[in-house]
Order: structure tokens, then C-alpha cells, then sequence
């Protein structure tokens, strides 16, 4: 096989392949009834025309079936008068009429043979179309049923090319919900252990921060108390200084004095 030969049948079979990517069975069907009903209508149109022709003869024979007994008349009329020579000119006259007549009449067998033909062949040819038209609709009706059926079979599967571009977007969706989702988990984090600033927590800064000082210093207040009095509870030794037996603080409260072995 030689390198054109090859390269012929590889453009054919892309082609052919191409075609039935892009053929639709129901435009194909419609076209080919189209075509179908022009020739039906050629069909139509052709006995049409040979009845107008046979038609046409039918006058032709009637004009001169008339003339001829004109003739037949005239000659009749004189031999009355004793003109035989008359008489047999309107004869021979008739008699050539009469050779065309049988002419015009074997045409009008003719003709009506040929329009029978045809009535038939369009009859014949009218009961296809009807039938094809059936076949067709069926057809279609079919092949959409069908084609239905498939691209929802492939919706339902996730492998039409319309699914397939969605479910790809829905995953990257998600994914990018995800990341983000834990962006924020990780900066909330950061923030909170303090590794990060807000820095668009403008209000908390002065009130905020002043409250957490507070807190802090509160705290650190009531655990220092605390501790000083576990100190002063355990040690026994230190002496309370007196301010006065009898004396009254300002605030009314007497301070009574310690006694070395009393119980605390």
C-alpha cells in the first residue's frame, strides 16, 4: 500500500468518524422523508401531465369525429343534388380525417395506459411515504427516549462530561472550604496562645488590656494574702505587737494582747 493510498484511508476514517460524532439519526430521517415527499410530488406532477395530454387528444378526437360528419353530411347533400363529384371529395377529406382520428386514438390508449402507470406507481408510492413517515416518527421518538435515558444513566454515574466538570468544582469547592476552615482554626490558635497580635482589635487594646492587668494584679493580690497567712499560722512565734489593753482603735475595735501558750 503506498503513502497516498494511506493517507487517503486514515483522512476517510477520520471523516467517517467526525460524521457520526456529528450526525443526528433524527435530521437524517427527516431529510430522507423529505426527499421522499419531492419525489412523490414528481410523481404527482407527472400524471397530472399526462392527463392533460390525454385530455388535450380527447378534443383533438372530438373536433375531428365532428368535422368528419360534417363531410359525411356534405356528401349526403350532394348526391341529392347530383353532384357526385362533390360527394367524393367531402369523402376523401373524411377519409383523412379519419386516418388522423385512429392516430389521436391509439395516442389516447397510449397516454392512458401511461396514466394508469403512474396513478399506480404514486398510489404505491404514497403508501411508502405513509409508512416511512411512521416508521420515522417511531424511530425518533425512540432515539430521544433513548438519548434520554443515557445522559441521565450518566448523570446518575457522574461520568457525562456536564457531571464530570460539576463534580469537579463541588470537590474543588471543598477543598477550599477545608483549607480555609483550617487557616482559621490555625490564625484562632495563634491569637489566642499570643503569638500572633490582633491588630484589628483596636478597642481591646486600652480597655481590654487594662482589665486583664487587673485581673492579673487581683489574682496575684489574694494569693500573697493567702500565703501570709498560712505563714502566720504555722510559725507560733511571731509576736503580735500590743497597741493597748484599754486603748480604742479609731474604729472602736480594742485589740486584745497575746499570750504566750494560749491556743491560736
Amino acid at each position: 500500500m503506498s503513502v497516498f493510498q494511506r493517507l487517503s484511508m486514515i483522512f476517510k476514517s477520520k471523516a467517517s468518524r467526525a460524521l457520526d460524532s456529528v450526525e443526528d439519526p433524527r435530521e437524517t430521517l427527516d431529510y430522507s422523508y423529505q426527499k421522499q415527499l419531492e419525489l412523490l410530488q414528481k410523481v404527482r406532477r407527472g400524471v397530472a401531465d399526462v392527463a392533460t395530454s390525454r385530455k388535450r387528444v380527447e378534443l383533438q378526437v372530438q373536433q375531428l369525429e365532428q368535422q368528419s360528419g360534417k363531410l359525411e353530411n356534405q356528401s349526403r347533400a350532394a348526391l341529392k343534388q347530383g353532384r357526385e363529384d362533390l360527394a367524393r371529395e367531402a369523402l376523401t377529406r373524411r377519409s383523412g380525417l379519419q386516418s388522423q382520428i385512429d392516430g389521436l386514438k391509439q395516442q389516447h390508449e397510449q397516454l392512458q395506459g401511461e396514466e394508469q402507470k403512474l396513478t399506480l406507481a404514486a398510489q404505491r408510492l404514497q403508501a411508502k411515504v405513509d409508512s416511512f413517515r411512521t416508521r420515522k416518527e417511531t424511530i425518533k421518538a425512540t432515539y430521544t427516549a433513548a438519548q434520554a435515558q443515557t445522559q441521565i444513566s450518566e448523570a446518575f454515574s457522574g461520568i457525562s462530561e456536564e457531571m464530570g466538570d460539576v463534580g469537579m468544582a463541588v470537590q474543588r469547592a471543598e477543598d477550599k472550604t477545608a483549607e480555609m476552615q483550617a487557616r482559621a482554626g490555625a490564625v484562632d490558635e495563634l491569637l489566642a496562645s499570643g503569638a500572633l497580635d490582633d491588630v484589628t482589635g483596636t478597642s481591646k487594646d486600652d480597655i481590654q488590656a487594662e482589665l486583664d492587668r487587673m485581673a492579673s494584679t487581683s489574682g496575684v493580690e489574694l494569693e500573697l494574702e493567702r500565703m501570709k497567712q498560712e505563714l502566720g499560722q504555722g510559725g507560733g512565734s511571731a509576736p503580735q505587737i500590743e497597741e493597748g489593753s484599754t486603748g480604742s482603735t479609731g474604729s472602736g475595735n480594742q485589740v486584745q494582747p497575746y499570750r504566750q501558750g494560749e491556743g491560736t
